[in-house]
């Protein structure tokens, strides 16, 4: 993996789950969070040539225990190797794009799970919450 060079957009990111955590209405950090990019890993089973077309973005579904399936997200590599460290490949999505195409079926998202500011969002949460409109 690279380092990313997004450090600034990434810790206000950050910031944003945070405020969230504490008011899950926030406007300022909901658009925060919807404007930043997130790490989205690269499913095991796709493919090469899937992995690098540009205009695809395989979710990789995880099946909680007893819960809905879940595709977890990460702001940063950081994150994401507290939770996956396996994962070798990722994409860097902008995440209220992501949110604008999330499935209508019971996907949750979950953003940094392994942080004390992680948040998770039923599918209807990431459309209403996270599909803003761009100023």
């Amino acid at each position: 993996m690279e380092i990313s060079s997004n450090d600034n957009v990434t810790a206000e990111a950050e910031r944003a789950l945070t405020v969230l955590a504490e008011n899950a209405e926030d406007g300022d950090a909901l658009d925060t969070l919807a404007g930043s990019d997130v790490l989205v890993p690269v499913p095991d089973d796709a493919d090469d040539e899937a992995a690098g077309d540009p205009s695809v973005v395989a979710l990789p579904v995880i099946e909680q225990p007893g819960g809905d399936p879940l595709v977890p997200v990460f702001t940063s590599e950081v994150r994401m190797a507290e939770l996956l460290p396996s994962v070798s490949r990722y994409r860097l999505v902008p995440l209220g794009a992501l949110a604008a195409q999330w499935p209508t079926s019971e996907v949750s998202l979950s953003i940094d799970a392994s942080a004390p500011h992680g948040l998770t969002l039923s599918s209807q949460g990431v459309r209403a919450l996270l599909a803003r409109p761009q100023a």
